[in-house]
């Protein structure tokens, strides 16, 4: 009983995750069928709107950095068992997107606005980059990265797959974080920026950077060693730059992580 009812929690933590992520896309892309987005909700002054909006991003950013970070694994598993330790991040992670969809103050002030053709093509780029999104989840393992894996083994009996090999594969042979980049486009293709946009996006992007290059890289290196810091020499880590090899700068190869 004790199985079953994680193996439900997890697929309602997964159901949670599911819905937010589709009103996440209505959020950004600004359609009017859902009751707010990031250009439609309650007003405010602007001083009191880039407060409100601001503190809602850093939370959101503490929560999901610092919530994935071994150390605070190793602490939260000791309350948390560990067959349910993901499935409560992906909770945790959706809930205070639905604070932030919900509180957002939109700022109307149009930075610039794209029609006509063009304006289609943005929002056929945008639809490209949440799909990359979804299509690189499952390249690696979208089951268990929202936690759906860990509680069906458990269900099972079986032991945690905790050795998965580090495997190259269509989009990550190009870049190293494909989901992060499809982020990125998605929010930046945007026909009509505002200013509330602008600051989301710039917000979202620049912790994309910061969280990648000074956090999950470092724990994917501890975790992958050399294989890693081979990987990260050969191939780009968010956009799809060509890489200048040693031979071609005259320098050695480099022994750490660009």
């Amino acid at each position: 009983m004790t199985r079953l009812l994680a193996l439900l929690y997890a697929v309602a933590a997964y159901a949670v995750f599911l819905l937010t992520s589709l009103y996440a896309i209505a959020f950004v892309s600004g359609f009017d069928f859902v009751p707010r987005h990031v250009d439609k909700g309650p007003g405010a002054p602007l001083a009191q709107a880039l407060t409100i909006d601001v503190a809602l991003l850093l939370l959101f950013a503490v929560q999901h950095s610092g919530m994935a970070r071994p150390g605070f694994k190793r602490w939260w598993t000791r309350l948390v068992p560990r067959h349910v330790e993901r499935s409560t991040y992906v909770l945790a992670s959706s809930l205070v997107l639905i604070l932030l969809f919900w509180q957002w103050r939109p700022l109307p002030a149009v930075v610039w606005q794209v029609d006509g053709p063009a304006r289609v093509a943005l929002f056929a780029l945008a639809a490209c980059g949440w799909l990359l999104v979804l299509v690189g989840t499952f390249l690696i393992n979208h089951f268990e990265l929202f936690g759906l894996r860990q509680a069906w083994f458990h269900m099972r009996g079986l032991p945690p797959d905790r050795d998965v090999p580090f495997v190259e594969r269509a989009f990550y042979r190009i870049v190293r974080h494909p989901l992060m980049l499809g982020f990125v486009v998605a929010f930046w293709a945007a026909p009509t920026m505002t200013l509330g946009h602008l600051l989301f996006a710039l917000a979202t992007s620049g912790y994309i950077l910061v969280a990648v290059r000074f956090l999950e890289e470092r724990d994917l290196v501890a975790h992958y060693g050399e294989t890693y810091r081979d990987y990260q020499r050969r191939v780009p880590m968010i956009l799809p730059l060509p890489r200048r090899s040693a031979r071609d700068t005259g320098a050695a190869r480099p022994m750490a992580a660009p």
